[in-house]
């Protein structure tokens, strides 16, 4: 049997299609969809097939059934009309000037107004937009169907700029109002982004939409599930196991762990990263492929802003309604890291409803914890994780100083600007820190507004320790004795280390540490 050709990057459904790479059909799922309502929205991270779905639909809708040979859709569409398509992509530009969303949008219209015989005038560009859906719908005799990528990365890309990015928001907002008041001239539309922009403008009018992004039934339209999986990668999974000498079971697990776990609502199936997954598969590697990228300038911005702790965010309930949206006003990241797929919903109580959130797989955290390393701290990403791999290697080889010395390096670079109070700093760089080390070693990680308790274990060592904002390190290990921290390894035979610690507020460091 030959190798699959992995549509890795690929984002045109007709070249997938005719040059032979391997597509996971969703078409009944997406016939389902067109035939079910008119006005659609969906967010979903980057990476995640939201371009190709919507070739697919340019493709569909175009009536190119020679496409779909041997597809679901083939036999369920009976009529395949040929429609008029206004596809409008936003998603492959950067938005940094007034200038680029106005040329991208005017360059696009100017575009459709000579394919359908519109009048290029001094007109606003929703009036224009509005004029060209009218004259294509008449010259076709077809009602139109609107397909829009990356409906919101300008807004996005604006983030840190606000007069920028309120005008982007109130220009885009009036574009896509336009679908609203054409109802009847158009056939189906789809916006597509990272985001849903909530009260901030680019969504707030489109209330005849129908957001699709946490309804079960579409959980997994883009995405791969875990039977879809097993129905179709059986022997690229085979082949990974003998590659990595494991067994089949042991891949699917693997693969599970490092790249599934996302789930788009509190009770939708599990689903993949198709572009992390495909590229294990393809190098029967279990790498870390996906580059924490999305809306990176936004979240440095309001992670400035935020007085955020992270290990609260992944042990507190959160209302559905919190995930929705991203409002404009506000500094709270979790929308955020839920909607750019950093974080999932790992849990659900229906009494409450509330979901608890968590990383959805392991390259995930470590990336995400790496940009969080890289914006806490002077070293870039590839300093840090190096950085962080020499605190294994000294915790490893029972080097508690040389460790508290590298660790205080982390400290002594902290940006100046950042909302969070002393106390919350050093939570949240610990936390990280921690969590990167997690990945070689094994941690225990307890947290409170009073202190950190950690434990560290390697074959060799046991390092007990408390962190604590207020107090000596003397006091911090009179505590620790007090409260008879190492006795649950008293007949342990590795070596245990016994580290107070104090923090200074002021200096936002590590002031001293007593090892016994």
């Amino acid at each position: 049997m030959s190798e699959k050709k992995y549509p890795v990057g690929i984002r045109d459904f007709g070249k997938l299609r005719s040059e032979g790479y391997f597509y996971v059909d969703k078409t009944a799922q997406i016939y389902k969809m067109i035939n079910a309502g008119s006005h659609y929205f969906l967010h979903r991270p980057r990476r995640f097939g939201k371009s190709l779905l919507v070739s697919m639909l340019e493709a569909f809708f175009l009536g190119k059934k020679e496409l779909f040979e041997g597809l679901a859709i083939e036999t369920l569409e009976k009529e395949w009309t040929v429609r008029p398509v206004l596809h409008l992509d936003l998603s492959v530009q950067k938005y940094d000037t007034q200038d680029s969303l106005d040329n991208q949008l005017n360059g696009t219209l100017a575009e459709w107004e000579k394919r359908y015989g519109t009048e290029t005038v001094e007109k606003s560009l929703p009036i224009r937009f509005a004029g060209i859906i009218e004259q294509a719908c008449l010259k076709e005799g077809q009602r139109v169907v609107i397909l829009v990528d990356g409906y919101d990365k300008p807004v996005l890309d604006a983030m840190g700029n606000e007069t920028l990015c309120e005008s982007f928001r109130n220009m885009l907002e009036a574009f896509y109002c336009v679908t609203k008041n054409a109802d009847e001239h158009i056939e189906f539309t789809l916006l597509v982004g990272i985001s849903r922009m909530g009260d901030s403008g680019a969504f707030s009018g489109l209330d005849n939409m129908i957001d699709i992004s946490m309804q079960t039934e579409y959980a997994d339209i883009c995405g791969i599930s875990e039977q879809e999986l097993r129905d179709n990668f059986t022997s690229e999974i085979n082949k990974l196991a003998t590659a990595r000498e494991i067994t089949s079971a042991e891949a699917y697990a693997e693969l599970r762990k490092h790249y599934g776990g996302y789930h788009f609502g509190h009770d939708a199936l599990e689903v993949y990263n198709p572009f992390s997954l495909f590229n294990a598969l393809k190098s029967k590697a279990f790498g870390n492929y996906r580059l924490i990228t999305d809306a990176s300038a936004y979240l440095t911005e309001l992670l400035k802003k935020s007085s955020y702790d992270l290990d609260e965010i992944l042990n507190i309930g959160v209302p559905e309604s919190v995930l929705m949206g991203i409002h404009a006003s506000s500094d709270n990241p979790v929308s955020v890291f839920y909607q750019t797929g950093y974080l999932t919903i790992r849990d659900y109580d229906p009494s409450l409803k509330l979901c608890t959130l968590g990383f959805p797989d392991c390259e995930v955290e470590q990336g995400f914890m790496n940009f969080l390393l890289s914006f806490h701290t002077r070293f870039n990403k590839t300093e840090a994780a190096f950085e962080i791999q020499k605190c294994v290697h000294e915790v490893r080889m029972g080097q508690p100083n040389a460790f508290f010395h590298r660790l205080q390096s982390f400290f002594a670079g902290t940006p100046h600007g950042l909302a969070c109070a002393s106390e919350l700093h050093c939570r949240n760089m610990l936390f990280v820190v921690f969590r990167l080390m997690s990945f070689s070693i094994e941690v225990e990680y307890h947290s409170s507004k009073e202190c950190i308790d950690l434990i560290l274990q390697t074959d060799s060592y046991i390092y007990i320790m408390k962190f604590m904002p207020e107090g000596t390190a003397e006091e911090v290990v009179a505590q620790m004795n007090e409260e008879k921290h190492a006795l649950s390894f008293a007949t342990n035979q590795r070596r245990v280390f016994k580290i107070g610690v104090n923090f200074n507020n002021k200096t936002r460091n590590i002031e001293r540490w007593i090892v016994e």
